[in-house]
């Protein structure tokens, strides 16, 4: 009998031990707003998100940022990063720019396996893909990319930033009725697996072992304004 009730609190306390961890990883998740504007976005006015967690290696004090505002048509992106050592040595398309110093932005619906990831390196080349998880995805990069995006990469002072915008009426090729409108799971990261100081960052936390920025369950909430 006394070896049974034992039992049965080892088991209680392992549930309890679970849901706290559960719970602890939901209440670190990031949201962040994304406010509507009319026309081109004024950034000044937009919210800043920081990408600022540094995973799985020394902090060498590079950090990114991101903001996100959306119209009827488009959900309008633009991402920096505070680095000085800048590698940008991929010039093409679907490259692996994550090899580079690269910002990158990977977003989900909210009812879906399915997870859309846009990497994008100082020179302006993207490589964006869609599908459940890293070992099964499309590549969704068009050959008009360039134009079809709007995509625009700058040096500043400090490191680089980029700026690009997604149709809606692209992501609707997958998701016919979307609109931008409710909640979107996303995350945001930093990375350069080539740089002079190999890094990852990303904006809301991951909690892995070794490097992976695909991993949906650790993604934080983005919510459009109305």
């Amino acid at each position: 009998m006394k070896r049974a009730i034992g039992v049965l609190l080892m088991a209680l306390l392992l549930i309890f031990t679970v849901s706290c961890e559960k719970g602890t990883a939901e209440a670190q998740k990031e949201s962040y707003t994304v406010v509507r504007t009319e026309g081109e976005p004024d950034w000044s006015t937009v919210p800043v998100l920081e990408i600022d967690k540094v995973l799985w290696t020394d902090d060498y004090g590079i950090r990114g940022q991101g903001q996100l505002c959306y119209s009827d048509d488009y959900l309008f992106v633009r991402l920096s990063a505070a680095e000085k050592d800048i590698r940008a040595e991929n010039t093409q398309h679907l490259s692996p720019v994550y090899e580079d110093s690269c910002l990158e932005f990977f977003f989900k619906m909210e009812d879906s396996p399915n997870y859309f990831n846009f990497e994008i390196n100082p020179n302006g080349c993207l490589n964006a893909q869609f599908g459940p998880k890293k070992t099964d995805r499309i590549d969704i990069v068009r050959k008009d990319a360039q134009e079809y995006f709007d995509i625009h990469a700058d040096r500043t002072a400090d490191g680089w930033e980029v700026f690009y915008r997604i149709p809606l009426k692209f992501i609707r090729l997958f998701y016919p009725e979307y609109k931008f409108e409710g909640e979107l799971e996303a995350n945001f990261y930093k990375c350069g697996n080539k740089t002079a100081d190999r890094h990852y960052i990303s904006w809301s936390p991951v909690d892995l072992e070794s490097p992976n920025f695909h991993c949906p369950e650790y993604f934080g909430t983005i919510k459009f304004e109305s």
